[in-house]
């Protein structure tokens, strides 16, 4: 696996950080995880096969309101990192990854 260079992992986060200064600069945000609830509401939608993949998974591990919002912001993050507009089942899924993970560190 080719990985990428830090030049090029620093024009990608700063892409990102530029698109999401722009969503939520009317807002006075600057970041996905600076979004309250209605943000979330708007900026990170999911297609059917989303919400019914992050419902199982709140379902399953017991994940609170408050789980459910921050993989929605990863998501978002991580959608915003790939440059796509709407948040995919992939981006869904590794963040619920890292969700996973954090929790099992705690």
């Amino acid at each position: 696996m080719d990985s990428e260079s830090s030049a090029t992992i620093r024009v990608r986060v700063e892409k990102a950080r530029a698109i999401q200064r722009e969503r939520l600069a009317s807002y006075g945000l600057h970041t996905n995880s600076a979004m309250a609830a209605r943000h979330i509401r708007k900026f990170c939608p999911l297609d059917e096969a989303g919400q019914k993949l992050l419902e199982m998974v709140v379902d399953k591990l017991g994940m609170s309101a408050r789980s459910y919002s921050r993989i929605l912001k990863v998501a978002r993050t991580i959608a915003d990192l790939a440059g796509e507009v709407n948040i995919g089942q992939m981006h869904l899924a590794e963040a619920i990854q890292y969700r996973g993970l954090d929790r099992n560190l705690k």
